[in-house]
């Protein structure tokens, strides 16, 4: 492969083997199932007590169904996740249970949960009886929450459960044990970027962003450039291949601005461009085959054909065939005085007289003969052998030239020049070579920066939103100067689309220039930023297993509501719905009844 050429994998999903039966319980206790609900992948796994809790989730697919190719005609039914192999020829059928990062839609929410209870192996019948850790959106709408436990409780009858926000998840992941420690969390997935203040160990929902930005938006901002750069290719340039050139050749510009200016001048473009080998095949150019092979096709092809046109003449002789016994039949009841039927019989074969019937029956036979004829003329062509093609050899005699053709050769040679070369050299003529495989290169240059700067500069795109550090210093400019001092000294970045190369020193330089002069900050980048928050909800539910304060049970759930949340250092802010009092809606009325009957009495007075 030539120097910066790399092809596309064009990674094609294995199905998820249903796994063997999970563990039961750990002595008394059931163990609980960690669900990290995302909008790009769902990771499910077991969390296991003891010394080695287990390794990393061990289910992991794309939180998107389509529903199987037979539908509902006795198909195979909605396929989920991995079960779908490749994504592309099935994008337009794609759906999704979440609208942004906030699940919607409760039909799709439990295909993906019975997939995931289904390969885990949960072995308990008729319901899933283990303690579920749930990860859900940042200040999670109610009706979300509500449909969420809706679900889990009436559907799958689970005994409890507790919902986490999964960039808190990874925070504390990464952070001691039970420290209760203050800072900014930056976390960027699928769909939205979050930047989540935390005050000594609790989240300050109230000073909380939202960016609608994230990774599903620069893949469709880089197939938007690379379809206007190549038109040729734009059925090549889909959002899988786009996603892929995002996670391996992509990388934040520390200066964009700069970053730019270096990519003008060649020696640069030339030793950074990034060619992407779309496939092709060398077939393209045109037909290998030789002549004989050529001719053979073709005599194939008028097989084909001539055998189509037989069965078609076959086909219309039967039809005109079974038409002309039919007005023969009727012909016969007119000779056979049977007038009552024969006039029936003309009404439905839609004619008005006797003199008609004949004429069509005489074009009728006269159609049938010649249809036999020819038929029976096609058999006979098709016995004779096809003649060769080839061209005969004629006789080398004839090749002679004869004396008048040679005087009449003569009577040019004036117009030619006399000057003739004594030795005649063999001509080569240099035909163009076409290089497919370079016509099918994708020159990945500025797009490497460009579409993953759509976070820091979402007017690349036209979006009317704040950057990530025009969010980050609105957030820090609502806290007190020493508060300031405490978050940015615990800047975190998480989530599947802070792992571009260069997204930590960029953070750096942006804090630099928004913080005061010679004060300090520091940024951390998660172990893991996509799996973090799974391996943070797992070690939450070891420590929490015996703990009631934390979790929803099916009581509290019927007494309080789905929308209920018990809070806990990982979790939203609950917020319950505050209807309006039913004894102020009460006074209102009496109050409104005494005014009218005061009205009332006033003008029986006046009359």
């Amino acid at each position: 492969m030539a120097a910066n050429v790399f092809p596309f994998r064009d990674a094609r999903s294995a199905p998820d083997p249903v796994l063997e039966a999970g563990p039961v319980a750990h002595g008394l206790l059931p163990v609980p199932l960690v669900l990290d609900n995302g909008s790009f992948q769902v990771r499910a796994g077991w969390a296991c007590p003891g010394q080695d809790p287990g390794p990393e989730p061990r289910l992991q697919f794309r939180a998107v169904c389509a529903r199987g190719r037979g539908g509902a005609r006795g198909g195979s039914g909605p396929q989920v996740g991995n079960a779908l192999g490749s994504l592309e020829p099935l994008r337009w059928m794609l759906r999704s249970p979440f609208d942004r990062n906030v699940p919607v839609n409760l039909e799709l929410q439990e295909l993906l949960l019975d997939y995931s209870f289904q390969h885990l192996g949960v072995s308990s019948q008729g319901c899933v009886d283990h303690p579920i850790v749930l990860t859900e959106a940042v200040c999670n709408p109610l009706y979300s929450r509500q449909m969420m436990s809706e679900l889990l409780f009436e559907c799958y009858g689970i005994p409890k459960v507790a919902y986490g926000i999964d960039s808190l998840f990874s925070f504390y992941h990464n952070k001691p044990k039970n420290s209760m420690c203050s800072g900014l969390i930056i976390s960027s997935g699928y769909q939205c970027t979050h930047v989540l203040p935390v005050l000594e160990g609790r989240l300050d929902a109230k000073n909380c962003k939202r960016i609608n930005l994230g990774g599903s938006q620069a893949a469709g901002y880089l197939q938007r450039l690379l379809q206007l750069k190549y038109p040729g290719h734009l059925a090549a340039i889909t959002l899988s291949r786009m996603e892929e050139i995002l996670h391996e050749h992509s990388y934040i510009a520390e200066d964009y601005v700069e970053e730019l200016h270096k990519w003008r001048c060649p020696d640069y473009y030339e030793n950074n461009v990034h060619k992407m080998q779309l496939p092709f095949s060398s077939k393209l150019l045109g037909s290998t085959l030789t002549s004989e092979e050529k001719q053979e096709r073709r005599q194939q092809q008028l097989r084909r054909l001539q055998e189509l046109n037989a069965r078609r003449r076959e086909e219309k002789l039967q039809l005109d065939q079974e038409r002309l016994d039919r007005l023969l039949y009727v012909q016969e009841l007119l000779e056979d005085g049977q007038m009552d039927q024969f006039h029936k019989a003309l009404i439905e074969l839609n004619m008005d007289s006797p003199e008609e019937l004949q004429s069509y029956i005489q074009k009728l036979s006269s159609a049938v003969e010649q249809a036999k004829q020819k038929i029976l003329q096609a058999e006979v062509n098709l016995e004779v052998d096809v003649v060769d093609s080839k061209p005969e050899t004629p006789d080398l005699e004839q090749l002679e030239p004869s004396l008048e053709d040679v005087e009449s050769m003569n009577d040019f040679d004036p117009l030619f020049s006399e000057e003739t070369p004594g030795v005649e050299k063999p001509v080569t003529t240099v035909q163009p070579v076409f290089n497919l495989a370079a016509y099918h290169q994708l020159f990945v240059g500025t797009e490497r920066i460009r579409a993953p700067e759509i976070i820091f500069q979402p007017s690349l795109i036209g979006e009317e939103q704040a950057g990530i550090a025009e969010t980050l210093q609105y957030i820090l400019d609502r806290y007190p100067k020493d508060v300031q001092e405490t978050l940015v000294q615990n800047v975190f970045l998480t989530g599947g689309n802070t792992m571009y190369p260069g997204m930590k020193a960029r953070m750096e330089k942006e804090l630099l220039e928004m913080r005061p002069f010679q004060s300090s900050f520091q940024v951390q980048l998660a172990s893991n930023p996509v799996l973090d928050a799974w391996y943070g909800a797992r070690d939450w539910a070891l420590d929490h297993l015996d703990d009631n304060e934390v979790w929803i049970t099916r009581k509290e759930y019927e007494e309080k509501g789905g929308e209920y949340l018990k809070e806990h250092r990982a979790s939203n802010i609950y917020v319950p719905i505050r209807l309006p009092k039913q004894a102020s809606r009460s006074s209102d009325a009496q109050a409104s009844s005494k005014g009218s009957a005061a009205g009332g009495g006033g003008a029986g007075e006046q009359a």
